[in-house]
């Protein structure tokens, strides 16, 4: 009889390992989502390293149409007052088939969901009680549906609610006192960058990333701001006092529509206390993203788990959680490390950092041993 999952949310993580798991047919699945639909309006861009990209080639990423896709090569890095610093060769990491892409996080979306056969997807879904029968999991539904399955897999984000169905303790999220704005840039942003590839510029307490999401002249931009106390109502004030006083030049690239959200990381490596149960993406541990490495560790994540389950060892938890919890200190260390040097207040930090940055984007050895164990799978 073969074994049934659930997967709870239809994320990046959920839909990659439904994916999967619909090419085994050891296993039955069915993936609930809390959303009465999933939102495919939503366009802002993610970054997919190598990495992520060999994983998705397994299940056809290539069908995405070339048009809704970027492959840049470089990371160039700027002073906030628009002055180039140095630039990274980023496709030194890419191979003939995987290289570092951008998108829209909902075209991913799109496409991880239109490969699930639709009676895999249930819509509307949220979870009232879970009870232990037989070595089996009752999940009982709020419009008083019922399933009956072997695992669990939560993959319900950093805030997830499932886990406190399973977990005596509840582990918030951290503020890290700052903040994340977002908006969509057409071509011919009035500032000097190149179009084509990454640009990360360096401000006192913030930083901004710029980067063209397809090859439609769409540029995916998105700023971080140290801020104690998010205020939605205040943004303009705070882009105004936090960003534009020193640049009043980068004015024109929040004309348009932008959103913005407090930033939170994960207080620790969530691992579930039953065996059969498994966090995965954010639900396991939510990055910052200065690393740019969220989308691709939640995709690593669901190929791990996937690939453990299909052996059916019985000591798939405990090597699922070592692997993950091993990934997951690498990247952690690397994003707080970046978060911090991206925002030095300090004119003379800034000039050594500068410096030293000229240095090592050009070390090859040291380029591979901080990147090049990200960027593996």
């Amino acid at each position: 009889m073969k074994k049934k999952i659930a997967i709870i949310g239809a994320g990046i993580a959920g839909l990659t390992l439904a994916n999967f798991i619909q090419k085994n047919s050891n296993f039955e699945f069915i993936v609930y989502e809390k959303e009465d639909r999933l939102s495919l309006a939503e366009g802002f861009g993610i970054q997919l390293a190598p990495n992520s990209i060999s994983i998705l080639n397994q299940i056809e990423f290539k069908k995405i149409q070339t048009e809704d896709y970027y492959e840049p090569k470089n990371l160039n890095f700027y002073s906030i007052e628009n002055n180039k610093i140095c630039d990274l060769n980023l496709s030194q990491f890419n191979t003939k088939d995987a290289k570092y892409t951008t998108l829209r996080r909902s075209v991913l979306i799109k496409f991880l969901k239109d490969e699930i056969y639709a009676q895999h997807l249930r819509f509307g879904k949220t979870i009232n009680r879970v009870s232990e029968v037989n070595n089996k999991f009752l999940i009982n539904f709020n419009d008083n549906t019922n399933d009956l399955v072997d695992y669990i897999i939560v993959a319900d984000g950093i805030f997830s609610n499932t886990r406190s169905f399973f977990e005596p303790f509840k582990s918030k999220p951290n503020f890290k006192n700052a903040i994340a704005i977002r908006t969509i840039l057409q071509p011919k942003t009035g500032i000097d960058i190149d179009e084509n590839n990454i640009n990360l510029f360096m401000a006192s307490k913030g930083h901004i990333v710029i980067y063209p999401i397809n090859k439609k002249n769409e540029l995916n931009l998105v700023c971080t701001l140290r801020e104690k106390n998010f205020n939605p109502d205040n943004l303009r004030l705070i882009l105004d006092r936090k960003l534009l006083s020193q640049n009043e030049n980068l004015k024109n690239l929040f004309k348009g529509n932008f959103q913005s959200w407090p930033l939170y990381e994960s207080q620790r490596i969530n691992i579930s206390s039953n065996k059969k149960i498994f966090y995965l993406g954010d639900a396991f541990f939510g990055f910052l993203p200065t690393l740019a490495q969220g989308a691709s560790q939640s995709i690593e994540g669901a190929y791990e788990l996937f690939n453990l389950l299909k052996k059916n060892n019985k000591d798939v938890h405990k090597y699922y959680h070592r692997r993950r919890s091993e990934r997951v200190k690498i990247i952690k260390k690397k994003s707080n490390f970046n978060f911090f040097a991206f925002h030095f207040s300090s004119s003379i930090f800034k000039f050594l950092r500068n410096m030293i940055l000229k240095r090592l984007v050009k070390n090859k050895r040291f380029i591979r041993n901080y990147l090049g164990e990200v960027y593996k799978n």
